[in-house]
Order: C-alpha cells, then structure tokens, then sequence
C-alpha cells in the first residue's frame, strides 16, 4: 500500500500507466445522435482492450446549438473544442434551418469551426469494401480495387474569400459575388500534406485545378508543380476539374492521391465517395497544423431516418478509427475497429443503406450490437 492511500498498488499503477485523452463530442442534427454513441461504445471497448481511456465532453453546434443558444457555433463549443486532443462530429443540418438568413444556418456554423481551428487539410479517403462493391451503381470491372484519398483545401478559396454576398448595384440590380483566393502560403501548405500523404499510399499525386481560366488556379498549378522538387519519389500529374470529374467516373482506379482546393474538393470527394456504393460508409479527417482535429464521417444529417433506428453508423465508427490512428497515435485499436467493421459486414448486416440481396437488413442499434460483439471476440 502507499502510505496516504486506500488503493492496491496494482491498481495505482495501472491507472498511472493508462494514457488519458479528452475527446469532443458533437452530435449536432438528425441522425447524428443516433450514431455518436456507437463510435464512443467502440473507442471504449478498444480503450480498455489497449490500456488507454477517453473522456468525452459533449458540445453543441448546427441545428441543434441554433435551437439552444440562436448560434450555429456558440463560443463555449469552440473554447471546448480548443481544449480537447481530438473532436468527434456526427453531422450538421436539415429542412428545419434551411430557411435561415445564412449567417444563421447550421452549415456556417461548420465553416466557424474549421476555421476557429484552423484546420485547413481535409482528408476523405474513398475505398471500395470487397463485401460492398456490387452495392456501386458502376460495374464491378471499373470500381474493384479502387483505393483514393482526396486532400481537400478546406479554410481558403471561394468559401472564404473577400469580398462576398449579394450587393444591390447603382442600376437597382442585385449581384451576388465571391471571390476565389489563394496565397503561396495556403497552396504550399495544402500540397506538401498530399505530397506526405502519396508518398504514404502509391506515390502518385494528380492535382485538380481550372488554370485554364482560372488565374488562381494558375497559382495553385505553379506552386504544386514547385514543389515536386522536394518530393522526388511522388509522381506527379494534373487535371482540369471537369476533366477530373470524367476521369473519376469513367477510370477510378488511375487515382491514388488528389489535392485540389475548398469548391472542387467538396464536389470531387463526394463523387469520388459515391463510387464505394454509399456515402453512408466513408469517414474523413479534417487536421491543422496543430491542435484538435475533426473527425467525422462524410454522410449528412439525413432528417427523414432521424430517430427511427435506420440509420448507418459504421462511417462514424471509421472516422473513430481516423481518430486514433492520427490524432490519439493508437493504430493497433484503429485496426482493431476497421477490422470489426468488415467482420460485421462478412456476417451479411446492413443498414438500408447498404443493402442487397441475401443480407440481413439491421437498424443502427442492431449494427451498434454487432460491431461491439465483432470488437470484444
């Protein structure tokens, strides 16, 4: 015993040894608090299998912060999000607030959050799960083996740029404006995360970009192609982004790596996660140069399955394991958590989502009891 103590020694230090993370939770709208507590009973159950623990700290941001404090982002969710080693986010929006004047509508309260935490790469990976590759509404032939990261731009370009909105000209005309910008600091930035990230996966970069009209893609083009120089064993390419959009439906698996900046990013990596079959089965990473990073799966709020037990919670679940592996440096319970998911997935559940003939049709309860007995065999 230590003296002043009432507590077996063994168990001091255990507690001593575990390692302690504090983790935000942010639920927000529709399905999301349906599939948050899947991802926290799984990062639990492996937290014990691997001597380390979290706490979790739920906050409130979107819809739901909208209804409670009139703020898509209230101050108190941002300082909370500051202190913690990593943020969970399940999804924001729905008809509800769509209405709003824009400053009000829950996705601003997204935009607030990454640039608050200044998380300018956006990682969203788009990999066919052999158990799901008929569930793609492209053939078999063109998908299998299809194994992309998207690095998405993700606090510049025309979502942030200066000056926007919609000014009423001396005529009596309204005109809406935004801007696309770049600084060399913002591309370089961007880049060198996909170069590190190619060099990690297949060694090929493609960058997307308009430079054929765009003189900020111009930039963009310039400084991606500068900076090969200091990453010889990437191979690098670039495409126009309409070209690119073709290219990822008609011959998916040329890609391995693609950066490109915030608009193209956002069309590109949704139609780069269709070809898996369902959006309702990707995570993604969103990270800075320091501090928290956002984790979240890349699917909506989904408002006509919320709170009817529908709802597909093994993308949240992923984005868990995105979570440990690069934020909380825990890949032995990341792997322990993707491989549970395709355990699962071998044994025939799905969610409606992700059904097809022959499986077992599963609520997100159901797929939550399955995971968690796939994690504790």
């Amino acid at each position: 015993m230590l003296v002043g103590s009432s507590l077996p020694f063994h168990f001091l230090m255990y507690f001593a040894m575990t390692q302690q993370y504090r983790i935000t939770l942010l639920p927000g709208d529709g399905i999301g608090p349906e599939i948050i507590p899947v991802a926290v009973a799984a990062i639990e159950t492996v937290g014990k299998q691997f001597d380390f623990a979290c706490s979790f700290e739920t906050a409130l941001i979107g819809g739901a912060a909208i209804d409670a404090t009139g703020s898509p982002l209230p101050d108190e969710t941002l300082t909370i999000c500051k202190q913690s080693d990593a943020v969970m986010l399940a999804a924001i929006g729905g008809y509800k607030w769509d209405n709003l004047p824009r400053e009000q509508r829950p996705e601003t309260g997204l935009l607030g959050l990454r640039a608050g935490l200044e998380l300018f790469a956006n990682l969203r990976p788009a990999t066919i799960l052999p158990q799901l590759i008929d569930a793609s509404t492209l053939k078999r032939e063109v998908v299998e083996g299809v194994d992309i990261m998207v690095v998405r731009e993700l606090t510049g370009g025309v979502y942030f740029g200066q000056p926007k909105g919609i000014f009423t000209t001396e005529t009596g005309e309204q005109r809406g404006v935004n801007t696309m910008a770049y600084t060399t600091s913002e591309i370089d930035r961007i880049a060198r995360v996909a170069y590190e990230t190619a060099q990690k996966r297949g060694g090929k970069l493609c960058s997307v970009d308009k430079a054929n009209v765009l003189d900020v893609s111009q930039l963009w083009r310039d400084r991606v192609t500068a900076l090969n120089a200091d990453y010889g064993d990437v191979e690098l390419s670039h495409l126009y982004v309409d070209n690119a959009a073709m290219q990822l439906i008609r011959a998916p698996k040329q890609f391995d790596t693609i950066v490109t900046g915030n608009l193209f990013g956002d069309i590109l990596s949704d139609a780069a996660a269709m070809l898996t079959g369902s959006i309702g089965m990707l995570p993604s990473a969103s990270l800075g140069a320091d501090g928290p990073g956002v984790y979240e799966p890349v699917h909506g709020s989904a408002p006509d399955i919320a709170g009817q037990d529908k709802a597909n919670p093994l993308a949240q679940v992923l984005s868990a394991a995105m979570m440990l592996r690069y934020a909380l440096n825990q890949p032995a319970a990341a792997s322990k958590i993707e491989a549970a998911v395709m355990t699962v997935l071998d044994r025939g559940f799905r969610t409606g989502d992700i059904m097809s003939e022959g499986q077992t049709l599963v609520g997100c309860k159901a797929m939550s009891d399955a995971l968690l007995e796939a994690l504790e065999a």
